[in-house]
């Protein structure tokens, strides 16, 4: 029976204010917030940005030196967030040489797809790692070879090295074409001229990381080039 001094309302309000906050108990519980979206969610973040700047943590440290910790950190994400975008950390640095080739190191591809002859590119190619290598806002010297150093993980060692052993045998090509064509003597060691491509600019890129100025390695790429045989001539 409901008294009529107003007891039974003050009971159902008393009641309706134990049910919110009975609810709001099982909201802090479960971690919902003000619009149902569970706490510790994983924030967004943009992922061009997030990958650049694992780029240059690889490119400054190496692929061994970087940890997992070290990209969460740099790429200012959750451990969960980088499995999710990117995968594990040898997919991500994957993905990583795939945007340095692109962004970076696509002077070689450059100058062998424009330059007329093998010497052409090859001086151009020399000239502008000196630029590219001691360029200020990134780490010096070429990721692919910085990035092998100290490397323990085989499959990624093995990835590096292959990429710079197809620059050296697309120079090699170049200069096969060049023999054959006749604007280098037929005595021309194809092979051992484009292996010294790749050790000068291998060698670059050390050095640029070891402090040498873009002048002294312009420097570098003119004795390089003296080595050449002259256009039209034989060497024997």
């Amino acid at each position: 029976m409901v008294n009529d001094d107003g007891t039974a309302k003050a009971e159902r309000a008393g009641a309706a204010a134990t049910g919110r906050a009975a609810a709001a108990g099982r909201a802090v519980a479960t971690g919902e917030g003000k619009k149902g979206r569970p706490r510790g969610r994983p924030r967004s973040f943009d992922r061009e940005t997030a990958l650049e700047k694992a780029l240059l943590a690889f490119w400054e440290h190496g692929y061994e030196a970087t940890s997992v910790s070290d990209l969460t950190r740099v790429m200012d994400i959750g451990a969960p967030s980088l499995y999710a975008a990117f995968g594990d950390k040898r997919s991500l640095f994957e993905e990583v040489v795939h945007v340095y080739g692109a962004r970076y190191g696509s002077f070689t591809d450059r100058a062998l797809a424009e330059e007329s002859t093998a010497r052409s590119a090859v001086e151009r190619t020399l000239r502008e790692a000196a630029t590219a290598y001691t360029e200020p806002g990134h780490p010096h010297g070429c990721l692919v070879v910085h990035a092998a150093a100290n490397c323990s993980t085989p499959e990624v060692e093995q990835s590096l090295r292959d990429r710079r052993n197809a620059n050296i045998a697309a120079f090699e090509s170049r200069i096969r074409a060049d023999v054959a064509a006749g604007v280098l003597p037929p005595d021309t060691d194809s092979a051992a001229l484009a292996r010294h491509t790749g050790a000068m600019i291998q060698g670059m890129s050390q050095q640029a990381r070891d402090g040498a100025s873009r002048e002294e390695l312009e420097a570098v790429a003119e004795i390089a080039m003296s080595i050449w045989p002259r256009t039209g001539t034989h060497t024997g």
